[in-house]
């Protein structure tokens, strides 16, 4: 069977075929603007499948057109959903339906790569924290803006400050350097504390994995990180796998 997984998040489509043995091919990417995907995004999909999983935390308009681009090409869609438990892992939200499923998916990842407890960090347009024992118990995480969501928040209030730009300094001596150094530091400090939280709590440091576009930023300053850049679309895998949508 020729199947294929979709990763629609709020600025990139990613998606690779997944191998007979569970493993990902290689990853592709088509970047998105909230409302529409970059000319020619049709192109660079597979032209048949079989079957395609899918995850959406986007807009319904965009994923209405991924999902009718898919329909011509594949047999079968499914598109992945919040559980409360699957594949060993036991989500701590009381109503399932209410944690995105991007970070469930990382979740399933995390919990399967089996290095004990893991601390999730997604750096998208939202920096989300997840924290999952080594019994795949999720213990909860935290939300916050992202360091480039935080620079678009201050130059829309204020158009003197720019909105990228600059190098990171613990104490930097020009704007845009002390913006991006303000902004990171920021996500930084809250991971830093988390991991913390989650060592005092488990009583054993978790492994730290690290995914989403602004992930590559932060994980230089964060000691013991390990970049996952397609922790979603493994999830998406694992997910499929016990959901027997390849069956």
């Amino acid at each position: 069977m020729t199947a294929w997984l979709f990763d629609l998040g709020n600025t990139r489509l990613k998606f690779a075929p997944l191998h007979p043995d569970g493993s990902l091919g290689e990853v592709m990417a088509v970047a998105h603007d909230g409302t529409r995907f970059d000319a020619g995004w049709e192109q660079r999909l597979p032209a048949r499948c079989e079957a395609c999983s899918l995850s959406s935390v986007a807009a319904p308009a965009l994923r209405g057109a991924l999902l009718e681009a898919l329909a011509s090409r594949c047999g079968r869609v499914s598109i992945a959903s919040t559980l409360a438990r699957c594949d060993g892992v036991t989500i701590a939200y009381a109503d399932p339906r209410r944690l995105g499923v991007d970070r469930f998916l990382a979740l399933l990842a995390a919990h399967a790569r089996g290095n004990g407890p893991s601390l999730v960090v997604g750096v998208g347009t939202a920096l989300t924290v997840d924290l999952v024992d080594a019994q795949g118990r999720h213990r909860g995480g935290r939300i916050a803006p992202s360091p480039a969501l935080m620079r678009q928040a201050l130059h829309a209030r204020t158009a003197q400050l720019p909105a990228d730009g600059g190098s990171y300094a613990e104490f930097a001596a020009d704007t845009a350097d002390a913006l991006v150094s303000g902004c990171e530091g920021a996500a930084l400090a809250l991971v830093e504390r988390s991991r913390e939280a989650a060592h005092a709590l488990l009583g054993a440091r978790p492994h730290l994995l690290l995914h989403g576009g602004g992930a590559p930023a932060l994980a230089a300053r964060l000691d013991g990180a390990e970049p996952a850049p397609s922790l979603v679309l493994e999830g998406l895998a694992r997910w499929a796998r016990m959901e027997r949508i390849f069956a």
